[in-house]
């Protein structure tokens, strides 16, 4: 999300979802918010997990702006993040994802300011994760969950013990408060009772605990959150979050440093140790590992992928892996294992960002970034193949793949990377993949585009949630065939705060067990284009001064930006 907001809670009210219907087998996960205003109806960048324990549990979370302010409290051209506001959305299920709850606690609320009159944010009903306001802090988004076993009162773990359940995600400092030095960091929430969580009891959640050690230069970015939950493993409990350290803030001019980072926990989260597992050099010679993913496998080995490029990979983009076999204490250097990968996207001037469905288009930064899974056979171990299967979006703008890949002997070589995308006219924006836990079963969830790069703001565009499975065999991962296809829906009727473009986040997520596969993505069926709004992003890129900003409530259609999480589950 990468900006400044806060949350907080109490229960007060449980918003439940209506189970998938049986014409579309997918399901609304982020049911909780409103369909207008903008920017409350915004929700977007999924992430999920399944409880290996218990693998009818899943949870989900999103950037949810539900808390927000309304485009009419104050300028009504203008929509801004309100400041102190959080925007971590938790979602719950306990049929293996076929329906969801979305709980309201207290917190730090701006959703009754409607206008006209200037936001006055207050104590009040909150959508997204608790405790962040008393403790000085903002949950910022960048949602990434995982569950691991409960330690005892020895710090022994074991799932006899219960599970717990980790939501790492950015935090920013409270209006007027300096809890921690930098722009944003890195912020944990626990809870030992998930379901109770669910049903809106504040006090089900640990008060957040600050992970990244930073100085006030320091922006930390993209993390991703795992606990090592095969019980077969030396480290079993271990947690370990990776994440980017910009170390100039993160948009800066002169390529500043930007390692990517590992901190780990051995005591289920409470303490942190933190490890450097890429150079901090950002130039032309070497660009640190970005948009991370760290799994464990049954004996405990913990893998970290990134993109980024080295002078040993002739400077260009690669799937990078650094591992640890010692639980986190030391890492290997870095190497690349897939590629070279290219951004597919076409440089939008305006946003500063890549695009890959036309101009003004959804921001593309990681689509190249590789995502990945690890048949570890949790809970415990049994029938683990430690297959490795990784997912990523690379190609040219008109020739974008979503490509799969796969290692089955603990990353030392992969198999030739293929395109899987199943429509002909596909073409990918963010992957993910999931493997069972005996290896037997392999999904991929993807967004895709389904029109051509478009050079103006008025010709349609089309989003679509895609599924897929594939058997595994003596050889490998078979072909996939397409489980479930979501309805269109036109992006341009998604929307940054600031209006100027689409806003998508950065990614899409999966999840499997022995039995079922569930994947959650990035939705906009239910958003209206609003001509007013492209007319406008379109003069800003050529310069003219003639389109007057508009006011979203009063010039668009009343859904406008109202995009979703939605999600699909293959469990009977």
């Amino acid at each position: 999300m990468r900006r400044v907001s806060v949350l907080f809670a109490t229960a007060l009210a449980l918003l439940l979802a209506a189970p998938a219907s049986a014409a579309g087998g997918d399901v609304r996960v982020s049911n909780g918010s409103p369909t207008g205003p903008f920017s409350q109806n915004k929700q977007n960048e999924p992430a999920m997990a399944i409880d290996a324990n218990h693998p009818n549990v899943v949870v989900a979370g999103s950037n949810d702006e539900i808390d927000e302010e309304a485009c009419n409290a104050g300028n009504p051209v203008t929509c801004p993040f309100t400041a102190g506001i959080g925007v971590s959305g938790f979602y719950y299920s306990t049929d293996s994802g076929k329906s969801w709850t979305q709980p309201t606690y207290t917190g730090w609320t701006a959703r009754n300011c409607l206008g006209p009159a200037v936001c006055a944010a207050a104590v009040g009903s909150i959508g997204t994760l608790p405790w962040y306001f008393e403790n000085g802090l903002v949950s910022d988004g960048d949602p990434a969950l995982a569950f691991g076993p409960v330690p005892d009162s020895n710090g022994s773990f074991s799932w006899a013990n219960g599970s717990r359940l980790y939501y790492a995600n950015l935090t920013a400092n409270f209006p007027g408060t300096s809890t921690f030095n930098g722009f944003e960091a890195i912020g944990l929430s626990r809870t030992d009772n998930a379901a109770a969580a669910a049903a809106g009891t504040k006090s089900a959640w640990m008060p957040p605990v600050l992970v990244s050690h930073q100085s006030s230069t320091t922006f930390s970015d993209k993390e991703q959150v795992w606990a090592d939950n095969a019980s077969s493993s030396p480290f079993f409990g271990n947690v370990y979050i990776c994440w980017a350290s910009f170390l100039g803030q993160e948009k800066s001019a002169h390529a500043a440093p930007a390692p990517l980072l590992v901190a780990v926990s051995t005591d289920g989260g409470s303490t942190w140790t933190q490890h450097l597992v890429s150079p901090a050099a950002n130039n032309g010679q070497r660009n640190p590992m970005d948009g991370c993913t760290v799994r464990t496998d049954s004996h405990g080995n913990a893998y970290v992928f990134g993109v980024g490029t080295s002078s040993s990979g002739g400077h260009l983009p690669f799937e990078m892996m650094t591992v640890s076999n010692d639980g986190g204490a030391t890492w290997s250097a870095q190497s690349p294992v897939a590629g070279p990968v290219n951004q597919p996207g076409l440089f939008d001037p305006v946003i500063g960002r890549p695009t890959i469905d036309g101009i003004a288009g959804a921001r593309s930064d990681l689509a190249p970034a590789p995502s990945v899974d690890i048949a570890n056979g949790a809970p415990d171990g049994s029938g683990a193949t430690d297959r490795i299967v990784m997912s990523y979006v690379s190609g040219t703008i008109d020739a974008i793949h979503v490509f799969f890949t796969e290692s089955a002997n603990k990353g030392a070589t992969w198999s030739t990377p293929r395109a899987v995308e199943t429509g002909s006219n596909d073409r990918g924006y963010y992957t993910a993949p999931a493997i069972s836990p005996n290896g037997k079963d392999v999904y991929v969830v993807y967004n895709a585009f389904t029109t051509p790069y478009r050079a103006n703001t008025t010709d349609p565009r089309n989003l679509v949630g895609v599924f897929l499975h594939a058997a595994v065999g003596a050889s490998g991962t078979g072909a996939f065939t397409e489980v479930h296809r979501g309805a269109d829906g036109d992006p341009r009727g998604t929307s940054q705060n600031g209006l100027t473009a689409e806003f998508l986040g950065d990614y899409v997520y999966a999840a499997a067990t022995r039995t079922y596969g569930a994947a959650v993505w990035n939705d906009a069926r239910n958003a209206a284009d609003c001509p007013a709004i492209d007319a406008w992003r379109m003069f800003l890129r050529t310069g003219g001064t003639t389109v007057p900003r508009p006011a979203p409530q009063q010039d668009c259609p009343a859904t406008f930006g109202n995009s979703d999480i939605y999600g699909f589950t293959t469990a009977p």
